[in-house]
């Protein structure tokens, strides 16, 4: 996965709620690193990680819950 054309690695996904399946509305991205450094992505960098990864964010998201 990348943002700002950086990759980011060990992604984790939280707020999978099994009564919002399929959609996943609630769901969001909790913790990332980055590949090169090695350093947590901060809330704000979570959050656009989160608005812009969209369709990975809702496939991690469904393989939480199956």
């Amino acid at each position: 996965m990348k943002l700002n054309n950086r990759n980011v690695i060990d992604v984790e996904v939280d707020g999978v709620d099994p009564t919002d399946y399929p959609d996943f509305c609630d769901a969001y991205f909790c913790y990332a690193i980055w590949e090169d450094t090695k350093e947590e992505l901060t809330d704000d960098e979570l959050i656009k990680l989160t608005e812009e990864c969209g369709d990975a964010l809702h496939e991690m998201a469904y393989e939480y819950y199956i």
